[in-house]
């Protein structure tokens, strides 16, 4: 087995070495799950009391909160699976905010018949990402479907944090001059979720960047707290992110193509599949707006976090063509980067 995590924290000794329907019926099966699977990877003083709910402090202000479900197939893929994927996620969505993340419930979807070390793995690896960001597990729910009524697992988690007074980061915010930077390499995620389920192989593989960023937005808004927008450009990819952006803002968008960084395997990947980079789904990277006096700035500290030692500048805000992206290629032509018209890599997270 790969993950030394699987090695120190060895499968339970359970009843059945599968999920049965009767686990999910709230008897004994169903407890012993949640005492030999969940709780011991999951444990924190509110969660340990089993309550239907959880009872968290509140320090005041302003929250922010999301909620996401984690469908991806494979649910293991080269450099992460549906678990870290499931934490990471809406720690992202919460973080792009300029919220500290910290609190998560967690909802389980499970087929009758999912080997439980299969189950176990994905618990193990959700409990590092929840450590590595910083965050509490603090209420979940476990369900169990008839075979085939689900793929192997689904995953919810819905989470919520604090935002700083002085922090005001929307869409919306955008003005003509703002430098756009990107944290580093475009298209990891899905093209690793997509070689894996094409049976794609290359010379190096390609991994994901699933990665908790709220670390990484700290380390930014330590340098200023005037971010006008940022988001991790997931479903639809930097295009879509970007095209949000310049809707709601209404102002143009001006990328510098030879700019924006996408590894070699990948951008072999991309071409294999005739799938534009910019429109492929990312699960631990963010583009942020910012104003251009602090943009440099913002690039050093950026430099300086492990989840941002590739950022760049990217292009930036433009009054000129109000509500579109465009892109200057490498011989000086422009080209619309419109919205994409329907979802051209399914169940990639």
């Amino acid at each position: 087995m790969d993950f030394p995590e699987a090695l120190s924290c060895p499968l339970p000794i359970l009843s059945h070495d599968t999920v049965q329907l009767a686990h999910g019926a709230g008897g004994k099966l169903s407890n012993e799950m949640i005492d030999k699977i969940f709780l011991p990877r999951f444990l924190n003083n509110t969660l340990e009391k089993m309550e239907d709910q959880a009872i968290l402090d509140n320090p005041g202000g302003r929250i922010a909160f999301s909620t996401d479900t984690f469908v991806v197939d494979p649910i293991f893929f080269p450099g992460g699976d549906i678990g870290d994927l499931a934490i990471n996620g809406t720690v992202n969505d919460i973080a792009m905010s300029g919220a500290e993340p910290k609190y998560l419930s967690v909802g389980f979807i499970l087929e009758e018949g999912l080997p439980f070390d299969t189950l176990h793995r994905i618990v193990l690896s959700m409990e590092k990402a929840a450590k590595l960001a910083g965050i509490q597990i603090v209420a979940g729910d476990t369900k169990v479907v008839n075979r085939g009524s689900c793929d192997k697992l689904f995953i919810n988690t819905s989470g919520f944090g604090f935002v700083p007074d002085n922090v005001h980061i929307s869409a919306s915010n955008l003005i003509a001059g703002d430098k756009i930077i990107l944290s580093g390499t475009l298209a990891d995620h899905g093209m690793a979720v997509m070689t894996t389920r094409e049976g794609l192989s290359f010379q190096s593989t390609v991994e994901s960047d699933t990665a908790g960023l709220n670390h990484l937005v700290k380390d930014m808004l330590n340098v200023s707290p005037e971010i006008h927008a940022m988001r991790d450009p997931t479903r639809g990819g930097l295009a879509t992110s970007l095209n949000e952006f310049a809707g709601s803002s209404n102002v143009g968008i001006q990328l510098y193509g030879d700019t924006i960084p996408v590894k070699e395997n990948v951008r072999g990947a991309c071409e294999i599949l005739g799938i534009d980079p910019l429109y492929v789904a990312n699960e631990g990277k963010l583009v942020a707006i910012v104003p251009e006096d602090i943009a440099d700035d913002m690039l050093a500290a950026m430099k300086n976090n492990t989840h941002g030692k590739d950022a760049v500048i990217i292009g930036e805000v433009t009054d000129k063509h109000p509500g579109v992206v465009a892109l200057k290629t490498g011989l000086g032509a422009n080209r619309i980067v419109d919205m994409p018209v329907g979802e051209q890599l399914p169940r990639i997270c």
